[in-house]
């Protein structure tokens, strides 16, 4: 009897031994009682955390749990809203909304939620990322001081952007505000800055276009594109942004430099714009909800360098930001404006006169200025904005004046022939050393008795005979102030002084 009793009790124990500790996740279940324009309305979801994916089981599409209310949840889809009806069965997922992130994404087009969109396979990397997330505490940051070279002569010498800055560009449409993007990322090639360009509302043609012109230029290696086109529901063009900012931010905290293109947050303040009408937040002015400007701080805060405690990377961010009528008083330009660490400003005026980047000087600023310069840049160019602002009243001036004195022409000949060597034509970024050689050129009177029509020719030309003839010239001013941080020596100024006289010599007996 005995005997059995412990056989029976063996076969109990043996039974609670293998009897698996394993339980699946339970799954919060709400029902769609309104969808309208992309917004699902859900009754139900007690346990869903804000930003969590939820799941419409019998489309298989995502949404995301965005407005928590008390008795119902709004859910942006991130797909075709069309496919959902009422009383849909919809269920939580557990996960917080992330993209994938690492080198596997670099030369590949992909969509706000990290999916592959260009035909090139699904991207393999086991790394991902929370869209949305902290901005990194002063603790952690050190002081911008390492330029981003954008290879455009005008912004590089009289508005430098550091590693770890926020510049806005901002400008009517069609002024050359993406031109100074792509510019600035085909100018990246061999300098170990990886780029994110994030496209918001684009037409797909557009977005194929730059990406053609990347490749052209050998830029698609280092970057990533992220697109939200202008068919994609308003919930897609909102994520956009943050998604390319996680992806930036994987760089930077692998200690490695990255830079990220908003292009544009019009676009990205318009679709928040609309999601939140339809959710019903209470619209102030100009119909943006009250926390729009939250909108686009928590995203630009992110951008940082930080210090060598923390791995030392940066992520840099060139917000565009769309005008009317050249006004950047209104809502949105200012709201940006105030965030970030200056903006360049393109006008519509200077853009049709053939100035071309239409930079206006007057109003374009960087708040980390010379700090973020090679020695040599702000050397040369120290006193650029000052003689180009003198040169815009004197020629306002002069409109109405009959007889000048000879110094008052001089400046004006002088402020002429700047205006000229800033112009540069569409994807062909300029080295630093020969911004550098131009810039010292013109602001030292070498260019004063040239042809103001034949100073783009002098230019290029110059570039060549120095090429040919000089080729150390150029390696030295990058030994000297782009590495070793130090200005021109008086002897390397008069080395290049000579160079440039003896070109001009030849350029001049033709």
């Amino acid at each position: 009897m005995a005997s059995w009793a412990d056989e029976i009790s063996a076969i109990i124990e043996k039974n609670i031994a293998g009897f698996g500790t394993e339980t699946t996740a339970t799954a919060s279940v709400g029902t769609v009682i309104a969808v309208q324009d992309g917004i699902a309305r859900v009754y139900g979801l007690q346990d869903v955390k804000y930003l969590e994916l939820v799941e419409f089981p019998r489309t298989g599409l995502f949404g995301l749990a965005f407005n928590l209310e008390e008795e119902t949840v709004s859910c942006p889809i991130l797909g075709d809203y069309t496919q959902i009806r009422e009383d849909d069965e919809v269920r939580t997922t557990g996960r917080i909304i992330e993209v994938p992130v690492g080198d596997a994404l670099l030369g590949r087009v992909v969509n706000s939620l990290g999916q592959a969109i260009d035909d090139r396979g699904p991207i393999v990397t086991d790394k991902t990322r929370p869209v949305e997330r902290v901005a990194p505490g002063v603790i952690t940051r050190q002081t911008v001081n390492t330029p981003v070279q954008t290879g455009i002569k005008a912004i590089d010498s009289m508005i430098p952007i550091g590693r770890g800055q926020r510049e806005l560009i901002i400008g009517d449409r069609q002024t050359g505000k993406t031109a100074i993007a792509i510019d600035t990322i085909i100018n990246q090639k061999g300098k170990d800055l990886f780029c994110i360009y994030v496209a918001i509302g684009q037409k797909n043609s557009s977005i194929a276009r730059t990406r053609a012109i990347l490749e052209q230029h050998g830029a698609m290696e280092y970057t990533v594109i992220v697109a939200a086109g202008a068919s994609d529901p308003a919930p897609l063009k909102y994520l956009a942004p943050y998604a390319g900012c996680a992806i930036g931010e994987e760089f930077m905290e692998s200690g490695r430099d990255a830079l990220i293109i908003y292009d544009d947050l019009t676009k990205h303040a318009e679709a928040y714009r609309n999601m939140s009408l339809i959710i019903r937040r209470p619209p102030g002015r100009e119909a943006f909800p009250g926390d729009v400007f939250y909108l686009h701080s928590r995203l630009l805060e992110r951008a940082a360098r930080l210090n060598e405690d923390y791995g030392g990377g940066s992520l840099t961010a060139l917000p565009i930001i769309e005008t009317k009528a050249n006004d950047i008083s209104a809502y949105i330009p200012t709201n940006v404006i105030s965030i970030t660490d200056g903006q360049i400003f393109l006008e519509t005026d200077l853009f049709n006169a053939g100035q071309r980047p239409a930079l206006n000087v007057g109003l374009s600023v960087s708040r980390v200025g010379s700090s973020a310069q090679t020695k040599g840049m702000s050397q040369v160019a120290g006193t650029l904005r000052l003689d180009l602002a003198q040169f815009r009243s004197l020629a306002a001036f002069a409109q109405f004046a009959s007889d000048l004195d000879k110094a008052t022409k001089a400046r004006i000949d002088r402020g002429r022939r700047l205006t000229e060597i800033l112009k540069q034509p569409q994807y062909s970024p300029v080295p630093v050393e020969k911004q550098v050689i131009i810039i010292y050129a013109a602001t030292n009177g070498y260019l004063d008795d040239i042809e103001l029509d034949k100073v783009a020719d002098f230019e290029s030309g110059l570039y060549r005979y120095l090429d040919t003839t000089y080729p150390a010239l150029g390696q030295e001013i990058v030994e000297k102030s782009v590495k070793q941080k130090n200005k021109m020596s008086p002897e390397l100024q008069k080395k290049l002084g000579a160079a440039i006289e003896e070109y001009k010599q030849t350029a001049l007996a033709r």
